[in-house]
């Protein structure tokens, strides 16, 4: 479950492919974790462990992260329940660097994040599985699961109260305050991060009742809900992201469908790469436009199932390679990495 002690993996792109298996795995070992928790010796630490490993990833190339995350997040094989956590948890890693916060709240926020469904790991895959709405059986333990989810980690051992207070307030409405994030107490604090990040990641992520909903639709929703200081974390939200992140798919005006490779300089004119026409035939070499600088503009995200694009893990993860790479003045990818298989 350690996160290797190396990252050789730049000057070769089949080094760079090991990125993608390494989030893989990290959402392997979380999803052993989350349903077994009672069978984990050491439960708090390997929760730690493997908070480091995703800190490790995310220090390399947030963007290459935030890209591979979300590609990973649509086609995951694990379930539901912990690719959400995994999604949530880097979320907020990345939030609390645009916040500020101080480590031991980063830390505590981003473990809650990685267990705050621990209560009800096996009912969220099935949820997510399920067309029919909860049945009076499931509502019950949807409303339970927040504490239950506590109580089981106190089980385990975790000893940090502010990681249980989150886990267990998690789902609780606050109500509207006129105090700064800042000003709050670190339990409202966090969980009004949290809870703002497990919408925006639950309205993105397909089920098999719904496809998952646009970026931009699930950002729009989510400042529709609240006027308070909530939109202090929404705000923040689209800063550190941009409107369209890494690893989503959007339609620029010229009819392309393209792919988000990284944030550009606002928040709304990302790196991209065309890879449909305006008649869903892909390219046969994807063009990378800055939209900062390029005439071609984003209209909207799309979400993914909206996007029919046969594509393997190896031509994603050899864009993210270009991507992570190659200067964001750059528009036109050299021969060597534009043609792919």
């Amino acid at each position: 479950m350690s996160p290797p002690s190396a990252w050789g993996y730049r000057s070769h792109e089949g080094e760079y492919e090991d990125l993608l298996g390494l989030w893989a795995d990290l959402e392997s070992a979380l999803a052993v974790l989350l349903s077994a928790p009672l069978q984990v010796q050491h439960f708090p630490g390997k929760v730690q462990q493997l908070d480091r490993w995703l800190q490790d990833l995310m220090a390399h190339d947030t963007d290459a992260g935030l890209y591979l995350m979300f590609q990973l997040a649509s086609t995951s094989a694990v379930g539901y329940s912990a690719s959400h956590a995994l999604v949530c948890a880097t979320l907020c890693h990345v939030l609390t660097q645009e916040l500020q916060l101080s480590k031991p709240e980063r830390d505590s926020l981003v473990q809650a994040a990685l267990t705050m469904n621990i209560g009800m790991t096996a009912l969220q895959n099935e949820l997510a599985q399920q067309r029919e709405k909860p049945s009076a059986e499931q509502q019950n333990a949807i409303r339970e699961h927040a504490q239950k989810g506590r109580d089981l980690l106190e089980g385990l051992h975790v000893e940090d109260e502010l990681w249980l207070r989150v886990v267990q307030l998690h789902h609780t409405q606050f109500p509207p305050s006129s105090k700064a994030l800042s000003a709050q107490a670190p339990p409202e604090r966090l969980v009004r991060i949290l809870s703002t990040i497990d919408r925006y990641a639950a309205m993105i992520s397909p089920r098999r009742s719904r496809a998952g909903r646009s970026i931009t639709e699930s950002v729009r929703a989510i400042f529709s809900r609240n006027a308070d200081t909530t939109d202090e974390v929404n705000r923040a939200l689209v800063r550190a992201l941009g409107l369209c992140p890494p690893g989503v798919f959007v339609r620029l005006d010229n009819g392309d469908t393209a792919l988000v490779l990284r944030r550009g300089t606002a928040t709304n004119h990302p790196i991209v790469a065309s890879l449909l026409n305006r008649s869903g035939k892909n390219y046969p070499k994807p063009s990378i436009h800055d939209t900062a600088n390029s005439k071609l503009r984003i209209v909207s995200s799309l979400p993914r199932s909206a996007v029919l694009l046969k594509q393997d893990h190896r031509t994603m993860v050899r864009l993210g390679l270009y991507a992570a790479q190659r200067s964001l003045h750059l528009v036109k990818p050299p021969s060597s990495i534009a043609a792919f298989p």
